[in-house]
């Protein structure tokens, strides 16, 4: 048996022992070694549900994983080798290593994504001791780049494909990133990345402002009290809370004909937010959703920025997976938390 943190329904995550896994023909069979949590893993144990999709049967969650190549199927076509450290990438259909940007497997209709309620059956995560996987999902990390750190390689390609997608918009651009959580923060790095000029962070809660400064971010400004972020200030604004009223104040904050990256996940259904001043403005609004190819970038940036580690907070291991939640759910005292779920190599 092995051990997997599973969701059963509002208010109910398990830490629970399930079958083993026999690796298939054509698959790759991966031992995780960390394993981070997500704002769509916190919906789905706190409310049984993330957005639109409700869990109907036990969701394995987890979909920010990395690990060692443990078994290989006699059919599948990798030049890895057992032993292998490897990022995944969450995605079916699974763009190829190298692939070109824009190619749109983001957007492909009827896709599946580790650890998501929205295909029936389920498709199971990532938080789990060994986990069955294609090749092309898998992305070799190169050498110096520890596992941890790698953590981050998925989030931080949601960031990239965000920041991707206003071009050369970004280069010396006066930016403010509005949220500064664990996405909030590597869309400094990707900002940085990308040859931003001048990148501020604002935040409610002392320790991301903290960690938005370790990663890169020139200033930093403290919501609620008393500090305010200059109107019209800044050619670009990452909304990266997933908040209504920091999408409102990023169309406040924005210079007109400016652009806003709305990279935090807004609640579905109608919201009210004035958009008026979009229109006076001439701003230019774009969405982002999830990531494309950009996860052989972000395995590389890592590689060259140890900065991004400064993101990583805690650490706990599977049996604590509750402790660990309950700590991701808390801005005031984590930005990236992972669990550490079967012996980590390099230590």
């Amino acid at each position: 048996m092995m051990k997997a943190v599973i969701a059963h329904g509002e208010g109910d995550l398990r830490v629970e022992s399930v079958a083993p896994v026999v690796v298939s023909p054509d698959r790759v069979l991966v031992r995780i070694v960390y394993g981070g949590i997500c704002g769509s893993d916190l919906h789905y144990a706190k409310d049984g549900r993330n957005g639109a999709y409700v869990i109907k049967t036990p969701l394995t969650l987890g979909h920010e994983v990395v690990g060692v190549v443990h078994d290989i199927g006699p059919a599948a076509e990798t030049s890895l080798g057992v032993g292998a450290r490897v990022a995944i990438h969450p995605a079916r259909p699974t763009p190829l290593p190298g692939g070109v940007h824009g190619a749109g497997f983001n957007l492909t209709p009827g896709g599946s994504y580790l650890g998501s309620a929205s295909t029936d059956p389920h498709t199971q995560g990532g938080l789990v001791e060994f986990l069955e996987v294609t090749p092309e999902q898998l992305r070799e990390l190169p050498d110096g780049l520890p596992l941890r750190r790698a953590a981050l390689s998925e989030p931080l390609a949601v960031a990239l494909h965000g920041v991707g997608r206003l071009g050369e918009r970004v280069r010396g651009a006066n930016v403010l990133v509005s949220g500064a959580g664990p996405i909030g923060c590597l869309a400094i790095i990707a900002l940085r990345a990308a040859g931003a000029g001048r990148v501020v962070a604002a935040d409610l809660q002392e320790l991301p402002r903290e960690v938005a400064r370790e990663v890169g971010a020139d200033d930093v400004v403290r919501l609620g009290a008393g500090e305010r972020i200059e109107a019209g200030g800044y050619d670009i604004v990452v909304e990266a809370a997933g908040v209504v009223p920091s999408l409102v104040a990023a169309l406040d904050a924005v210079r007109p004909g400016g652009s806003v990256l709305q990279l935090g996940m807004l609640p579905a259904g109608p919201l009210p937010i004035p958009m008026a001043g979009l229109i006076a403005k001439e701003v230019t609004l774009f969405g982002s959703q999830r990531f494309d190819v950009e996860l052989d970038a972000s395995v590389a940036l890592l590689a060259a920025d140890p900065r991004a580690e400064a993101v990583i907070t805690q650490v706990f291991g599977i049996d604590e997976a509750q402790d660990a939640f309950a700590c991701a759910a808390d801005s005031s005292r984590s930005s990236k938390v992972l669990i550490n779920i079967s012996e980590d190599p390099e230590k």
